[in-house]
């Protein structure tokens, strides 16, 4: 103690002597100190060690912070529960190697408790990766630290820190919530990863309020987090999970080292949060959050539920499962789960069967048990000899049948991820519950075994195939008054094929839904992948876009439209049958800070090209001129090559062959994305496309979508041409400042700026104010493909002081709205 008191003593005595330190990077024993007034400073400047204050109050913190960003952005702090009231703090190191933090009276505020071993010669550092470290001076390993700030985090997880444990030490690394923006005390909300203490269980990573877990992750399945998807492989960031004897423990780091971006979690927000500085924005942008939907919310479906975001109710019970109160399930109380309808036993273990789940977070770990070198075959066996085990699954989505996890008892905290990016969850069913898809592997066992049964299958086979590619009928497609409309040739599907590709039009393979109704994922008998559009029963115009996409689409081919394959029209259930596409929609990726940085420049030319070529098809190619009247970005779909389809023909019109331009009375389409002439007077015609693709083109460009404002007393009003996305670039490229307008995440990928400059310019051509100003797709599409000089665009097309209130057919009411939406907007103007 004397002897720390006395390298104390001499610290102060070289201050008072000395007056000020110079900034540096490190600071050594018995000869510097950090003062109130001194900061560090790492070697290339990307962080600050100093004291400061996140308010105009006189407490004061030791911390770090980033240097050259202007909003003081702190990511660790020392004395977060014990601040220094004044300024007279003082950061020394003494001979054995600890740090400490002492006040204006001298008494010890914050030290470093433990150390792997006392130094000899100990120095501090503040490395650039914003780590602070205490190490031995002559040590030829640098990385060779006795402490370091990185294994006690504040609020912020930064690249290279490791979130998780140290088995051999017992060290936990969470990062936990400040208080208040202005108080660092740790509070609520932690984020961590779960070790059970068994090397056997399956770690998981879960956000947590207080001792309560407030939302998860899901375990790490070889790529990312079973339950963030968004959280894959991309050109920004490298994740990592380790998982061995020594550590569990999730890190990540930048590929792109220029960028600054963090991790942090918010009190106020209850969320954890993944940050992006911007330089261009100066301010930190949030790209990813969780929870981010009501599914992230730690088991809001109770045991044995499936909670699905598309869905409404959100929750369902799991096959072979039922509501554990039906009464409170009705009123949206899901707290109590849900309970088998036939009770599993023991004594027919071998008789039961497991139930396939695909695309899901998979449940809480607390109750698991893994084994990394298991395939699935093996896991199955384990699963099935087990009496109490519900559930298996493999760990690794990387190569399927790899690692095996099982589940024991109730299954809690499960959702459904959008788009199949989860693992395949097996659930454990007695033979009574197994159903449809047991019973088909049971049919074809007994098929193989008996050889004519084999050839009988076969044939039949081979048959019901080759009737459902040669057979076409002309088919009237009735409507609820028993009309008839014309009649088409477009091939048929049954209802029971369509029934078991969908596995029943199961919650699992629902794609989405728009206005007509619900699209679900399918594959037929010969693996092809289906998307089927099934109409509502309760949607009136449902069934009028869908007779005019059946009229409309069914006479379109082309390598840029959607291509139908067929309809199912039996009874009161009528569907189209199209292609899938793999990679959703358009705005998927352009308008998602996440998805938008895998998609590159050359990618989006790709993909405006296509779209040109695709409505030069449509405009002037195609046996019929057609007008799509709704092109935007949620309507262009895209496959597996990433090549754009146009889709939803549910809005079109068809104009003769001489036809220039047509009026309605209904304006119909989608706000941000309609031409200013359509608007005001209802005309439209092939340059009312133009417009919308010039729109669409700009989005691509930004990342950014077109603005409008939905009014609820004045219904639906252009409040200023300043709040949409063409008139912005106009002003951009008017001023000489048009590379403002490019998606700041992804313009390292532009090689070629001229060719991009290019693209703005042509898309301004096509929202020029007057349609007879805008060129024709078939210009646009030579335009893309050249390098001739472009005109300059005039004025884009805006309206102001024109109220457009939204109404259905009797004029009453909303119908259906959509603000860069989702949905069909139907306008009528005044």
């Amino acid at each position: 103690m004397m002897a720390f008191l006395n390298t104390l003593l001499i610290i102060f005595l070289f201050l008072f002597r000395t007056g000020s330190l110079s900034v540096t990077d490190s600071i050594t024993s018995l000869n510097s100190a950090l003062s109130d007034d001194i900061t560090l400073v790492s070697k290339g400047g990307n962080f600050e060690l100093g004291f400061f204050s996140p308010s105009a109050s006189q407490n004061r913190y030791l911390g770090i912070w980033y240097k050259n960003i202007p909003v003081r952005t702190v990511v660790w702090v020392a004395n977060g529960c014990s601040p220094i009231n004044g300024s007279s703090g003082l950061l020394a190191i003494n001979d054995t190697g600890h740090l400490t933090l002492l006040d204006q009276h001298k008494n010890v505020v914050w030290t470093t408790m433990s150390l792997i071993k006392q130094a000899r010669k100990p120095m501090v550092e503040l490395l650039d990766s914003g780590n602070l470290v205490v190490r031995e001076v002559e040590d030829t390993n640098p990385e060779n630290y006795l402490w370091q700030s990185f294994d006690y985090p504040s609020d912020a997880l930064l690249p290279g820190m490791k979130l998780g444990w140290d088995l051999r030490t017992g060290l936990n690394r969470r990062i936990s919530s400040w208080k208040t923006w202005d108080d660092p005390c740790p509070a609520n909300f932690s984020w961590g990863v779960e070790f059970y203490k068994n090397h056997d269980v399956f770690p998981d990573t879960n956000l947590r309020k207080g001792s309560v877990i407030y939302s998860r992750s899901g375990p790490w399945i070889g790529v990312k987090y079973s339950g963030a998807p968004a959280l894959k492989p991309n050109p920004i960031y490298n994740f990592t999970f380790i998982n061995n004897d020594d550590e569990v423990y999730y890190t990540f780091d930048l590929k792109n080292k220029s960028v600054v971006s963090r991790i942090v979690v918010n009190e106020t927000t209850s969320t954890w949060e993944r940050k992006m500085w911007s330089e261009r924005e100066q301010r930190w942008v949030t790209y990813f959050t969780n929870p981010s939907d009501r599914c992230d919310f730690y088991d809001v479906c109770g045991v044995n539920g499936n909670c699905v975001i598309s869905s409404s109710p959100i929750c369902q019970c799991l096959k072979g499962f039922r509501p554990k109160s039906q009464q409170q399930w009705d009123s949206a109380d899901w707290s109590q789960g849900c309970v088998r309808k036939v009770p599993l036993s023991c004594m027919n273990k071998h008789k039961d069967g497991f139930f396939k789940l695909s695309g899901l977070k998979l449940p809480d770990t607390k109750r698991s048990w893994v084994k990394k070198d298991m395939n699935l075959k093996d896991c199955r066996a384990t699963c099935l000899n087990n009496c109490s085990c519900m559930a298996y699954s493999n760990t690794d989505i990387r190569e399927q049948g790899s690692g095996c996890a099982i589940w024991f008892d109730n299954l809690m905290d499960i959702r459904q991820i959008a788009g199949g990016g989860g693992l395949d969850l097996y659930i454990r069913m007695p033979e009574s519950e197994l159903g449809r898809d047991d019973r088909k592997v049971k049919i074809v066992v007994i098929v193989v075994i008996g050889g004519m049964s084999v050839m009988i299958f076969l044939g039949y086979y081979f048959y019901r195939r080759d009737v459902k590619d040669k057979t076409y009928i002309n088919k009237r497609i009735t409507d609820r008054n028993g009309s008839q409309e014309e009649e088409l040739e477009l091939p048929l599907f049954d209802l029971s094929t369509i029934n078991v590709a969908t596995d029943y039009f199961s919650a699992s393979n629902k794609l989405g839904e728009g206005g007509f109704g619900p699209v679900y994922l399918g594959k037929l008998d010969d693996g092809q992948e289906i998307a089927v559009k099934r109409l509502s029963m309760s949607s009136g115009q449902g069934l009028n876009e869908l007779k005019n996409e059946v009229k409309l689409i069914a006479q379109l081919q082309h390598r840029n439209l959607v291509k139908l394959l067929g309809c199912c029209v039996q009874g009161d259930d009528n569907m189209l049958v199209y292609e899938y596409m793999p990679n959703t929609s358009l705005d998927f990726f352009i308008f998602d800070k996440k998805q938008g940085k895998l998609l590159e420049w050359s990618k989006r030319f790709q993909i405006i090209c296509g779209i040109a070529k695709g409505l030069v098809y449509l405009h002037e190619d195609s046996r019929l001129r057609i007008i799509h009247r709704d092109l935007k970005a949620s309507n262009i779909l895209l496959d597996k090559e990433m090549n754009p389809k146009i889709s939803d023909f549910g809005l079109a019109r068809i104009f003769g062959g001489d036809q220039i331009e047509d009026r309605t009375n209904r304006v119909i389409g989608t706000f941000g994305y309609m031409a200013p002439e359509y608007i005001s007077d209802g005309v439209f015609s092939t340059k009312s496309d133009v417009f919308s693709f010039g729109v669409l083109m700009l989005e691509i460009i930004s990342g950014k979508k077109t603005r409008g404002f939905h009014d609820e007393n004045q219904g639906l009003t252009l409040i200023g041409h300043n709040n949409f996305i063409y008139f912005q670039a106009w002003t951009l490229f008017k001023e000489g400042r048009p590379f403002e307008l490019i998606d700041n995440y992804v313009i390292s990928s532009y090689e070629n700026l001229q060719k991009v400059l290019r693209c703005i310019n042509i898309s301004l051509l096509c929202v020029q104010q007057s349609h007879v100003d805008r060129p024709a797709m078939s210009s646009v599409v030579l335009m893309l493909g050249s390098h001739n000089e472009l005109p300059q665009p005039n004025l884009p097309g805006y309206l102001m002081d024109i109220d457009l209130t939204i109404k259905d057919h009797s004029g009453t009411k909303p119908d259906s709205s959509s603000i860069n939406g989702m949905s069909i907007t139907v306008l009528e103007a005044r």
